[in-house]
């Protein structure tokens, strides 16, 4: 046995998606020209699936800023967080973070992924428990992995299911620690949040909400699910990322507990990865002003996401279960979402592709992001493509090909 033979069924999946002609996970833009659009195999494609919800990405107000902090501060940091890593635009976005959200305080990380790691690898620990939405992203837990506390999932937006465990766990709700999302990445529905909140305070609990894809997308301000669902002072952690609405890199998380600083001297994502870049810090402050203070940009957003959901919703395709900038077509089988992608592709039309077992309830996704800067004819364009290759799509014979078999690749839940 060697240490690659556990590799062979991957190898044999990725042998079988080479020979189907698709090959979803080798993408390369290769010129970007806006927000939305890009040069991808040599056409000139509409980006669908880049969760850039509010299109700041080439923000002249952000690109500017980004060229001033590369100019006085360089391209890097060369240093974690914990060594020469802090500069002073560091310390300001996690008060201005801590300000946004009207909390205590904030740490800010090198991505989302590790402000999950970083916050839940140290939060929860031996004798505490993990109560964890069955559809969390892949961060959270990993995160959670990392710890060594003791990790219970929940039926997916359940509250019935939740308070069953909770019940269950009696005294030791005192050190449990509920973990949802604000928009789950992957089918575009929010949890019910203003309910958990609930149990939370009925048993004693702790909270934590990623709000990764819905800060920005959101309540007035662009708080994100907590702000909409009136709960805003309620959660223990809000955790998010800046590579959403914010068109960056980086991550974060908020709190009013006064122990949140900490967590800098016990968290080892933090402690030794090095910290974000001073342009990604600039551009980042920019566009959390900009999210704040352009409410437009949500409004465009929404409306954009309506018209894509409608649009398909009427074409009888199968969508996630709510209207979301995250618009998830369900299909019947792997062959199908495989061919739907590569055609999509070959019309000028980059959307996600999400197979099982990275998805929830093994579905097979064709997953479309809004932004706030898609035009009305890019999102009928969208629409015009799919409806031009439904039919084809259902008409597959979902026994003929190899990969009809869930692929072996690591869960993003």
């Amino acid at each position: 046995m060697g240490i690659f033979d556990k590799f062979h069924s991957l190898a044999a999946d990725q042998r079988a998606l080479v020979d189907s002609g698709v090959n979803p996970f080798n993408v390369v833009i290769e010129r970007l020209i806006s927000a939305t659009e890009a040069i991808v195999n040599g056409r000139r494609t509409i980006l669908a699936g880049t969760n850039n919800y509010l299109g700041l990405t080439f923000d002249p107000q952000c690109i500017e800023a980004a060229k001033k902090a590369v100019q006085d501060q360089g391209t890097g940091t060369t240093g974690s967080r914990m060594a020469n890593g802090t500069y002073v635009g560091h310390a300001a976005l996690e008060r201005e973070f801590a300000d946004f959200f009207g909390y205590r305080s904030a740490i800010v990380f090198s991505t989302g992924y590790l402000a999950n790691l970083g916050m839940l690898s140290v939060l929860a620990g031996q004798g505490d428990t993990i109560l964890v939405d069955a559809h969390c992203h892949a961060s959270i837990y990993d995160g959670c992995r990392m710890g060594s506390a003791e990790i219970i999932r929940f039926r997916h937006n359940n509250v019935i299911d939740l308070e069953k465990r909770l019940r269950r766990l009696g005294k030791k709700t005192a050190n449990t620690m509920i973990l949802v999302e604000g928009i789950y990445s992957m089918l575009g529905d929010r949890a019910p949040l203003a309910d958990i909140v609930t149990l939370k305070q009925k048993y004693g609990a702790y909270l934590l909400v990623d709000e990764a894809h819905s800060l920005g997308v959101l309540g007035e301000h662009g708080r994100g699910l907590l702000e909409e669902a009136g709960v805003g002072n309620s959660m223990d952690f809000i955790i998010g990322t800046f590579s959403k609405s914010l068109g960056a890199t980086g991550g974060f998380c908020v709190s009013n507990h006064p122990e949140l600083d900490l967590i800098r001297y016990a968290s080892r994502p933090y402690i030794f990865t090095a910290s974000p870049a001073p342009p990604v810090i600039a551009s980042t402050r920019t566009a959390l002003k900009i999210l704040e203070t352009h409410p437009e940009l949500r409004r465009r957003l929404w409306r954009n996401a309506r018209h894509l959901y409608q649009g398909l919703d009427d074409m009888g395709f199968s969508l996630g279960p709510e209207i979301s900038p995250i618009v998830a077509v369900r299909m019947p089988s792997i062959k199908q979402a495989l061919v739907l992608w590569g055609n999509l592709l070959d019309r000028g039309v980059y959307v996600n592709l999400a197979l099982p077992p990275a998805t929830p309830d093994s579905a097979s996704l064709i997953r479309c992001s809004v932004s706030a800067a898609h035009t009305q004819e890019q999102i009928d364009y969208i629409c015009k493509a799919f409806s031009d290759l439904r039919e084809g799509a259902i008409a597959l014979d979902a026994q003929s090909t190899a990969v009809d078999s869930p692929l072996d690749v690591t869960p993003a839940f």
